[in-house]
């Protein structure tokens, strides 16, 4: 499983493998303690090494660096450069092996594709079980620093520097922050101590901190009920936009029944930015602008779980967030006559919008209008007043402009007029001391 949630160009800490893995480090292997002899003598099958599998007995006296890391995984990528350049730079001192639970083909073909031939000297495990075993973790990349035999930390990837190395290797006070990840079976933060109880039952749990945690990956997740009913969610490493966008999705869905996109956002804030994730030059993000959330209340009030999500967030976030009928500028798409020329002739249901051409075939014309207000490059927003209830059978070249878009739906007697209507939307404000 990779990310779970997340929206805009967002750079993970790392990216989710499993949302049940286990989210501690291997109890029986702390920080300071001895690797089993088994570590050091099982044989690890490689690729781009003249030998089928190695280990890791010649490697006692180096500092050990196992990168596990998939080929789907775009945080890895971005580090293969690093991982390289760093080996060459240490030489012999440090051994810095790529792990990956991936079979030989995956490997293989990833290796033999236009950007994987730049590492084809990088050797990397395939099919392991026992490192990831000895080393358990929630997403990849996940880093393992070996010194003199022992366990020494676990970090991310974006700890894997010069600097760091060589405070190891030199023995210097180590700048290391210690990660070890957390994965979404439990409220954040909450206690294991509370796992220890009998006869009680959470009824409600709000965790709210600004501020990456690297110990888990950005997303988001569902608490649901025995029954299905979802009574909770969690947000991890998002920024205030994206959980503002999840819970106003849901909450159109209940109060407006029409579908929410950006379009339906009004920013009335004095710095906007501070809403968004904040890129640094790498296409990293400095994780300043960064959020965690976790809200959780009892089964029969999960009807109302959005609402008192919000009103839970403009207590605490320092904007405020309402639901008000604003004038807005929109393309009201009707009907030019009472001849129908959209009736389905029935068939395998198809909706491409806005992709080109762009087809509706057996489904609802608010298909089309929903796709229209999603992501593409004319900015307003899009309201159907036709009344058509039935199934369409529609296709236009593709949504490039009004103008085009507008001539291509005359033939089915549709138009597009430009007119002010009153709105729902989501206005996000800063709050008022």
């Amino acid at each position: 499983m990779k990310n779970i949630f997340c929206r805009g160009t967002l750079s993970l800490v790392f990216t989710l493998v499993a949302a049940t893995t286990s989210f501690a480090q291997n109890k029986s292997l702390k920080i300071g303690d001895s690797l089993p002899e088994s570590f050091w003598t099982t044989p690890l099958h490689v690729v781009n090494h003249p030998q089928k599998t190695i280990d890791l007995s010649e490697d006692k006296n180096k500092l050990i660096l196992i990168d596990f890391w998939s080929t789907w995984c775009s945080a890895c990528l971005m580090s293969l450069p690093k991982i390289e350049a760093l080996q060459q730079k240490f030489g012999n001192k440090v051994k810095i092996l790529p792990v990956s639970s991936q079979d030989k083909s995956a490997l293989d073909k990833f290796f033999s594709s236009s950007n994987g031939k730049k590492y084809k000297s990088m050797m990397s495990t395939y099919e392991d079980k026992k490192l990831h075993e000895l080393f358990p973790h929630a997403g990849v990349p996940f880093i393992i620093w070996i010194k003199d035999g022992k366990l020494f930390n676990s970090t991310d990837a974006g700890q894997l520097t010069e600097q760091t190395i060589n405070e190891v290797l030199n023995g210097d006070k180590s700048s290391l922050q210690t990660i070890i990840q957390m994965d979404r079976a439990r409220p954040l933060m909450l206690s294991e101590d509370y796992d220890r109880q009998r006869n009680v039952q959470l009824l409600n749990y709000s965790f709210f901190v600004k501020g990456q945690i690297p110990d888990i990956g950005a997303g988001g997740t569902y608490r649901k009920t025995a029954s299905g009913k979802i009574h909770g969610r969690q947000f991890t490493n998002l920024p205030l936009w994206d959980m503002y966008y999840a819970i106003g999705y849901e909450l159109f869905r209940q109060q407006d029944k029409t579908s929410f996109t950006e379009k339906r956002m009004i920013i009335e804030v004095k710095e906007p930015k501070q809403l968004m994730p904040i890129e640094k030059a790498d296409g990293s993000n400095d994780g300043a602008n960064l959020y965690s959330y976790e809200f959780i209340i009892p089964e029969h009030k999960s009807d109302s779980l959005y609402n008192y999500m919000l009103e839970d967030l403009n207590r605490y976030s320092g904007y405020t967030v309402t639901f008000e009928k604003r004038p807005v500028k929109c393309f009201v798409l009707v009907r030019t006559s009472v001849k129908d020329k959209l009736a389905t002739k029935g068939g395998e249901k198809r909706s491409t919008f806005p992709q080109t051409p762009s087809i509706l075939k057996n489904v609802p014309l608010k298909n089309m209008v929903n796709m229209l207000n999603g992501e593409i490059p004319i900015k307003e927003l899009f309201i159907d007043e036709t009344g058509y209830t039935g199934n369409v059978d529609l296709e236009v070249s593709g949504v490039k402009d009004i103008s085009t878009l507008k001539k291509e739906l005359q033939k089915y007697d549709l138009d597009l007029i430009p007119q002010e209507r009153q709105v729902l939307m989501m206005v996000i404000k800063d709050q008022r001391n």
